[in-house]
């Protein structure tokens, strides 16, 4: 993915607050506010019929093949502005149209050419204009709810880290976020996962790339995530390896229970396993269950289990949506000159330190 500089300002606008006027933005967002309307409709028709009958295997097991995308503008965990994990029918239209990330792929953040920002919003994602990015335009449809988080348990729709937990994750930081060579950067920086836990365990939405297709047969289930094309293959009654063959997206099992396929996933690569949104210690476990909900729609639930890193098991639930779209190909170092450019200009400085 080639480095592309935003070159403006951050929109006033995109600041405002959840509950302020939105009328500044309304005209602006009226494409979207469409697209908010054919989206209700669309929910309506994803919700699931108690009989409901999925397409099938020749096996018999549900099908869960094709392409799908968890593109949303809900977040893993639930932003403190939002007091409830279902956004009532009558707010959804305000919440939507004022969402940072719609405010921005409206106006692309009032691109003027000539223009820089400061670095002070890069870590929102802000080293691309909004051309360049594709996280979704609506909040996360489950079971005909709209959320604003993904996390269901705890009830504050936050992850419990653990004091101890807190502390490995600062010491995870401090030892991959250096500029000493390239093993301390991140593991998208290098090309080796994909940004953001994209590839999971759990499958995360991100900026862009939330594609994923699944290929299955009796034996296996293939997720090829269109992120960094980082690949899950999950034998189905196999058992797990010996826990010192750690491996990027862990160690992934699956069983059937009725139509529900459940992955138990243990085992993280050690540098990822104390990165991301959700690290995993040797004493941890995540459950994924995968179930066709609709013809549309994968109900997708996971859980989180792990003394060291959390105060509790806590879980989450989100959709897989049926996508019309291609996978694309991530050329990931293609044109990328930001990593050789990072460690370069750190040797600079080194450099004119020791000769001032």
């Amino acid at each position: 993915m080639a480095l592309v500089v935003c070159t403006k300002k951050r929109s006033s606008v995109s600041g405002n607050p959840i509950g302020a006027n939105p009328k500044p933005v309304k005209n602006l967002l009226r494409p979207l506010l469409m697209a908010w309307a054919a989206m209700s409709l669309l929910g309506q028709a994803m919700a699931q019929t108690p009989d409901y009958e999925p397409p099938r295997t020749p096996a018999g097991k549900p099908d869960f093949q094709g392409i799908w995308t968890n593109a949303s503008i809900t977040d893993l965990q639930r932003n403190p502005q939002y007091t409830a994990l279902v956004i009532p029918p009558e707010n959804l239209e305000q919440l939507t149209a004022q969402h940072p990330q719609n405010v921005r792929q409206a106006t692309d953040d009032n691109l003027q050419q000539g223009e820089l920002l400061d670095g002070s919003d890069l870590g929102m994602g802000r080293g691309y204009n909004a051309f360049w990015i594709d996280p979704g335009t609506s909040f996360g449809l489950v079971k005909g709810e709209y959320r604003t988080s993904w996390v269901i348990e705890p009830d504050n729709g936050r992850i419990p880290y653990s004091e101890q937990g807190q502390v490995l994750r600062r010491e995870y930081r401090e030892k991959f976020s250096s500029n000493d060579g390239p093993e301390g950067r991140a593991l998208g920086e290098r090309c080796l996962i994909g940004f953001g836990g994209t590839g999971g365990p759990p499958m995360l939405n991100v900026l862009y790339n939330n594609h994923y297709q699944i290929v299955q047969t009796d034996g296996y289930l293939m997720i090829m995530v269109e992120m960094n094309q980082d690949a899950r293959i999950i034998p189905i009654g196999g058992k797990h390896r010996p826990r010192e063959l750690q491996q990027w997206l862990g160690d992934s099992i699956g069983w059937w229970e009725g139509d529900t396929l459940v992955v138990e996933t243990v085992s993280l690569h050690p540098q990822q396993a104390g990165g991301g949104q959700i690290p995993l210690s040797d004493q941890g476990k995540i459950i994924e269950r995968f179930t066709r909900w609709s013809d549309g729609q994968i109900f997708y639930a996971f859980e989180v289990n792990d003394p060291v890193y959390y105060t509790q098991t806590w879980r989450g639930e989100m959709s897989m949506n049926a996508s019309d779209s291609r996978i694309y190909e991530y050329a990931c170092h293609e044109g990328n000159y930001g990593l050789p450019g990072i460690l370069a200009g750190e040797r600079r400085a080194e450099a004119d330190a020791a000769n001032p």
